[in-house]
């Protein structure tokens, strides 16, 4: 009786096992995630972490994708005092068009206008779980790799109401002007030896960013999204299941459209696209594990209306969309 209850024991867990991996295992048409929310998560920017002595600064932690970012004496407080022993560092490191869109995120600038990307990052400092003063008592030193030469500006992540950007149900993501004590009064930075580094006094989002186009005429946008299953999603997929997108022919722009203008219909800002760019306008969705996707290449002019046609596919296929956008 002993062996027959072992084995029935041994007979369940095997089972439950089983069945456990099923649900990590991709679907018949080969899908893993089953919602947005699942699919920013899992091939998004991922959260790095890195633990250093706050008693022991200055400290430098170097991220995957060649970020890297000093903690000077005296930078990390809570509640305005100093912190000693170990705190992590938590980050995310956003710095390909493609990272930017599997993230759920986007180039926009608070005022609507598209932003062309140098590459965003998120940095958290914890001690013992609980965030640190966002607020820097002395600035860190940010090092983002450069791609191309020249000068970019800085940015922080705000969400509609412009408060600093968190995952939040319903934040939408936009760019705004840091504070200039936050900026050091660098709103301008040069690339030097393929590194764009600047001391920045707050932690949070932080981008490096030029406007696109800005001397070109502008004009809003609207598209209207067919056989969409869902809602529009907001930053990060903590709502809705549907993202329009429209990236700039060979310029690293990622302008989400998300403001309401109808029933499957969202607009740009008023009057921010701007006239004779070139590029392509898409939407993807993710709902109850099925993928849909739908993409036109335009050239935007004066109140412009698209339609874009989702069709079902596979989670391989957008994908491979979202990542052929690199060299776009």
């Amino acid at each position: 009786m002993k062996t027959l209850n072992l084995t029935s024991a041994l007979f369940i867990v095997l089972i439950a096992l089983g069945v456990a991996c099923k649900k990590e295992n991709p679907d018949d048409n080969g899908n893993s995630a089953k919602t947005a929310k699942e699919f920013t998560a899992r091939f998004g920017a991922q959260k790095q972490i890195k633990e250093i002595n706050a008693s022991a600064l200055p400290q430098t932690v170097t991220f995957l994708d060649g970020t890297k970012v000093t903690f000077p004496v005296g930078s990390l407080t809570k509640g305005g005092v100093a912190v000693t022993g170990s705190v992590k560092v938590e980050a995310y490191e956003v710095l390909k068009r493609s990272a930017v869109i599997f993230s759920g995120a986007n180039t926009n600038h608070s005022s609507g206008a598209p932003l062309a990307s140098d590459g965003f990052i998120f940095i958290d400092v914890k001690a013992n779980g609980v965030s640190l003063d966002q607020n820097l008592a002395v600035p860190v030193k940010i090092e983002i790799p450069a791609k191309r030469d020249g000068s970019t500006q800085l940015w922080v992540g705000v969400d509609q109401n412009n408060k600093p950007l968190v995952a939040a149900e319903g934040n939408q993501m936009a760019w705004a002007a840091p504070r200039k004590e936050n900026a050091q009064g660098q709103n301008e930075v040069s690339s030097v030896q393929n590194t764009f580094t600047f001391n920045f006094g707050s932690l949070g989002w932080i981008n490096c960013d030029v406007f696109y186009n800005y001397a070109n005429p502008k004009t809003t946008v609207r598209v209207e999204v067919l056989n969409n299953p869902g809602s529009m999603a907001s930053f990060y997929s903590y709502t809705g299941e549907t993202y329009v997108y429209f990236c700039a022919k060979g310029s690293n722009v990622v302008a989400q459209l998300y403001t309401p203008d109808g029933a499957s219909k969202v607009k740009s800002y008023d009057n921010m696209m701007p006239i004779g760019s070139e590029g392509r306008m898409f939407s993807f969705s993710i709902k109850d594990g099925r993928f849909y996707y739908a993409a036109q290449e335009i050239t935007i002019s004066a109140n412009q209306n698209i339609t874009l046609s989702l069709t079902e596919t596979t989670e391989a296929a957008v994908q491979n969309a979202i990542n052929s956008l690199d060299n776009y």
